[in-house]
């Protein structure tokens, strides 16, 4: 199952806006993600969009055989100490197979919550209340409350959601997704194959 050309084109520039507003805030923010101590690659996401799971793919097959046999190895070692520490009294913390030397070697690929994660946030809810979020504890050190600048994640989510639906109609494809990224890169059920 691949993403069809026009779709990818129209993924391709939400990511790209999703990278401009994270900057759009970062910049005049003065912050600076470089690694911290409580590092989003060791957060527990889930993935719920199809479009991230075959983009992610993408990604995936263009990695060279010996790297992508050991992101798979790495992906599995994941997933099974996370189903060991689940239902422990503390929050699961692994990092993420992709990050290699503190740096992801899927970064161009990284799914919606990795590129917008950190930043000081807003959402308006389709109920008409606005939640918002003060950032990671890295942001909140580094910039304090930032209540000037805040992403809105608001027209990022409604463009995923539109292009999901899309996606989803031109694949027929109607299946629920709740992935980490461990777990999209162990999947092989056939469901989301050719």
């Amino acid at each position: 199952m691949k993403i069809p050309p026009h779709l990818r084109r129209c993924a391709i520039e939400l990511f790209a806006q999703m990278d401009r507003a994270y900057d759009d805030v970062a910049r005049p923010s003065g912050f600076v993600c470089n690694g911290c101590k409580d590092n989003c690659c060791m957060t527990r996401f889930f993935h719920h969009t199809l479009l991230e799971y075959l983009y992610l793919e993408e990604g995936l097959a263009k990695l060279a055989p010996e790297v992508l046999a050991e992101v798979r190895a790495q992906a599995e070692s994941v997933v099974g100490e996370t189903a060991a520490m689940e239902g422990g009294d503390r929050p699961v913390r692994i990092m993420c197979p992709l990050n290699q030397e503190g740096r992801c070697i899927l970064y161009a690929h990284r799914p919606m919550i990795c590129r917008l994660h950190g930043i000081a946030h807003m959402l308006r809810r389709p109920d008409g209340q606005t939640q918002t979020g003060p950032g990671c504890d890295d942001f909140y050190a580094q910039c304090g409350p930032s209540a000037d600048h805040l992403l809105d994640r608001t027209p990022l989510y409604v463009a995923m959601a539109k292009l999901e639906r899309e996606l989803r109609t031109a694949l027929g494809f109607n299946e629920k997704i709740k992935m980490t990224i461990a777990e999209m890169i162990t999947d092989d059920s056939l469901k989301f194959k050719d």
